[in-house]
């Protein structure tokens, strides 16, 4: 599916327009193209094309390829199995403090993901009620270095949770942490407006600076291993394919 003249002039342009891979053209994308600012129609369709089609795990491969980093941070998994990318909204507080969690919903702007750094997994600081109103305020996600709960709700509501542990417990509403500076989690920084995708196989985040090198990266990838899986429907190995075959 390509994209028209008409497509870029029509006021009511079709932001699910979505681009065969093979066609996508990432040339002058940036990370601000995440988000459609009625200028970006043509970067934001291609954007969306390739991320809608890649894993965390090609972003990765990506990712390593440029910088000889994963960007994973293995200690937080999925909740409910859920795939979001999106830009990161910080948040550190103390497992006392759900609090932070409410004002950080307030703070954050539709389409950021919130990321939590939690002193401890001792308590939790996220559960249904946040999930509800993150979602309705048009939050994309919630990843937390720490505890959520309510996992009875979460495991079947529309809103992506990544959390390191998960408890019955919570401490109360204190809103003693920070919200949007730099936090460090498992030895990686991350920053405001920082690139995160996040799936059944886990999380990865991206600095913001290697956001465009990176699905440049990950397009390449994408192509490489869709290639390989015809070829193994047309009989090859995977063996032969990465040249083990006579070996």
């Amino acid at each position: 599916m390509s994209i028209s003249p008409k497509d870029v002039l029509n006021k009511n342009k079709d932001l699910n327009k979505r681009i065969d891979v093979e066609k996508i053209n990432l040339e002058n994308v940036t990370i601000d193209d995440l988000r459609f600012n009625g200028k970006n129609y043509d970067n934001y369709i291609n954007l969306y094309s390739l991320l809608e089609n890649v894993s965390a795990c090609q972003v990765s491969d990506a990712y390593n390829g440029i910088s000889r980093r994963s960007g994973v941070i293995q200690s937080i998994k999925p909740i409910n199995n859920q795939k979001v990318f999106g830009r990161i909204f910080t948040a550190e507080t103390s497992s006392d403090d759900w609090g932070t969690s409410a004002l950080a919903i307030d703070a954050a702007s539709p389409g950021d993901i919130l990321f939590f750094k939690v002193d401890s997994d001792d308590k939790a600081i996220w559960g249904e009620l946040a999930s509800t109103c993150a979602r309705d305020n048009g939050i994309k996600a919630c990843v937390i270095y720490g505890s959520a709960r309510d996992l009875d709700a979460l495991l079947y509501m529309d809103f992506p949770i990544f959390a390191s542990n998960f408890c019955p417990n919570a401490g109360s509403a204190l809103g003693l942490g920070t919200l949007n500076e730099e936090i460090e989690v498992e030895g990686a920084k991350i920053n405001p407006g920082d690139f995160f995708i996040g799936d059944e196989s886990g999380i990865v985040v991206i600095p913001q600076e290697l956001f465009s090198k990176t699905m440049v990266a990950a397009l390449g990838v994408k192509v490489k291993e869709s290639k390989i899986i015809k070829d193994i429907a047309q009989g090859s190995t995977l063996a032969e394919i990465v040249g083990l075959g006579n070996k």
